[in-house]
């Protein structure tokens, strides 16, 4: 049986992990001196990249979690679009034209496969995400959550994207929220990044910063993808 784990969070704050039905507790306070995080491989599209504008990076923005860096050990990333809640089969074609159109552009740099099965690793769904903590609408929101896969710790994401925008602004939210999913789990301070923290007028593309940040980000330990003894029950 799969042991479910659950992951708070308030925007891109620092999550905590927590057994279900136990209080909040992180998984590094869990099993003292058993859990040792360690690095995956790299993914190959990743080994073989190379910036042609810039070596720049925002890595000094990311947040390390309880349980290391959200990265994904598994590869390739499953990726299912729920069905669009659209009655008007244009809107729902357009919308679901600008999800599948962000997925495209981020498969050139990570390993991401779309499939039908809605237990999918990340879930992309059309919803009207919940305010900020200071009352601001927002365009998207990305959502973790951990759980035990047997003996090891595993993570899942729901990637909830505002029906209530123009299409271009759909794609750039699906594409920014992606972001999140895969591992960027901070904001980029300049504009011209997927991950710059407020919605612009002229959505950029993924950038070198972009990539650059995501790649330093699966070079760093983490606890997800790997045995966690004396915490996942089948350890």
């Amino acid at each position: 049986m799969v042991s479910l784990v659950a992951l708070l969070c308030t925007g891109l704050g620092s999550p905590v992990l927590h057994e279900e039905g136990r209080p909040s507790v992180a998984i590094a306070q869990a099993a003292p001196g058993t859990l040792d995080p360690k690095p995956h491989p790299l993914p190959a599209i990743l080994q073989t990249w190379s910036p042609t504008q810039t070596s720049e990076d925002y890595f000094d923005q990311i947040s390390q979690l309880s349980v290391g860096y959200l990265v994904w050990g598994d590869r390739p990333v499953s990726v299912y679009v729920a069905p669009s809640q659209f009655q008007d089969a244009q809107r729902s074609q357009l919308w679901q034209q600008g999800v599948n159109e962000a997925i495209g552009e981020w498969q050139k740099y990570f390993p991401l496969q779309q499939t039908q099965t809605p237990n999918a690793d990340i879930v992309i769904e059309q919803v009207k995400p919940n305010r900020t903590s200071q009352g601001r609408v927002r365009s998207g929101q990305a959502i973790p959550a951990a759980y035990c896969d047997g003996d090891r710790l595993a993570h899942r994401f729901q990637v909830q994207i505002s029906p209530t925008q123009a299409s271009q602004y759909i794609r750039a939210a699906t594409r920014h929220e992606l972001g999140h999913a895969l591992g960027i789990w901070g904001h980029s301070p300049n504009p011209e990044d997927v991950l710059y923290a407020a919605q612009v007028r002229q959505p950029p593309p993924i950038s070198d910063r972009d990539i650059n940040t995501l790649k330093r980000i699966y070079q760093q330990p983490t606890l997800l993808g790997w045995p966690a003894p004396g915490y996942c029950p089948n350890s």
